[in-house]
């Protein structure tokens, strides 16, 4: 097992598969196969190292969690030496499906964007990026120019090798565009990853788990920066029930409206329509709020009838 594994303070992994890829790759390539084992003088070495859904957490401990919270399936480890010049680590995962692969990108995402994949960040040696069913991060143990080019060619190496185009999640459509920072646009399904993003409450008082999806997006409108939350259920008597339990534990004042102002002069509010129940978080007004989660149901009811 490498003894450097210092990813975890950010969050990001990437998946691949040790046998043939059945999605996010053409059949009859492995998931070693997507990734070279040479790059501008820096070489493979050692065996690949293979982890799936239980044995995530000997690579990164209690982090395995997060990726197990989407569709995390298995992940491959390649370590690459060159002389005189730091490591190289290659950890590729695959998520099961083109929404998770972008989910999880999102989980962390913060750093300088960049155009590998089908979107990429750069961070501090660490590039990470999402293509297909596949989530990917190249770290350099130290940031040399040589190490960054050869970081960012081997992330452009592995997701050309991936020739499938994921779909980002359907959810993501119904998202106001005005005052949308693009940036803050996070994917999910359970309640630890909403409190990470944004801290609601100690208890799942939103009936979140792998069965539901998620997007929590920031907005900036003349005051301050507001939150948007779509949550999409099995069905609408889960919707209703997850909206009810919101409202008694987090609004109960709201019980009428389903709207209020709280104490720090900021307003949210939650509406429920057929699966889905929407939330605005710190509105600057009574009316962005209301406009705000019309807006979403708008968007729903006329992309679900088309």
């Amino acid at each position: 097992m490498f003894s450097k594994r210092i990813l975890v303070f950010y969050i990001y992994s990437a998946v691949a598969w040790s046998v043939v890829a059945i999605s996010g790759c053409e059949k009859g390539i492995s998931m070693g196969e997507l990734v070279p084992r040479r790059m501008h003088g820096w070489k493979a070495e050692g065996k690949d190292e293979i982890y799936n859904r239980d044995s995530i957490f000997d690579y990164i401990n209690g982090a395995g969690e997060i990726y197990r919270a989407y569709g995390f399936r298995e992940l491959l480890v390649r370590l690459f030496v060159k002389a005189d010049q730091p490591d190289i680590v290659v950890e590729l995962f695959d998520m099961g499906s083109a929404g998770d692969a972008f989910g999880v990108f999102t989980h962390g995402r913060g750093g300088e964007g960049g155009d590998i994949g089908q979107g990429s960040e750069y961070r501090g040696s660490l590039l990470c990026f999402w293509k297909g069913n596949f989530f990917g991060c190249v770290f350099a143990e130290q940031e040399t120019e040589a190490a960054k080019e050869a970081v960012l060619d081997l992330g452009r190496a592995i997701a050309g090798a991936i020739k499938v185009i994921g779909e980002k999640p359907r959810l993501l459509d119904y998202l106001p565009k005005e005052g949308l920072m693009e940036r803050s646009v996070h994917y999910f399904h359970t309640y630890p990853s909403l409190n990470y993003h944004y801290y609601l409450a100690s208890e799942n008082i939103l009936n979140l788990d792998e069965s539901t999806e998620a997007v929590l997006a920031g907005y900036q409108p003349a005051e301050g920066k507001s939150y948007l939350l779509l949550v999409r259920y099995p069905d609408g008597k889960r919707a209703k029930g997850a909206f009810e339990r919101f409202i008694g534990a987090y609004i109960p004042e709201a019980a009428h409206t389903g709207i209020t102002q709280l104490e720090n002069g900021k307003w949210t509010g939650a509406k429920v329509y057929q699966e889905f129940v929407i939330v605005a978080f710190d509105a600057p007004t009574r009316n962005y709020a209301e406009a705000w989660l019309e807006a979403v149901r708008e968007k729903i009811a006329t992309q679900v009838e088309e």
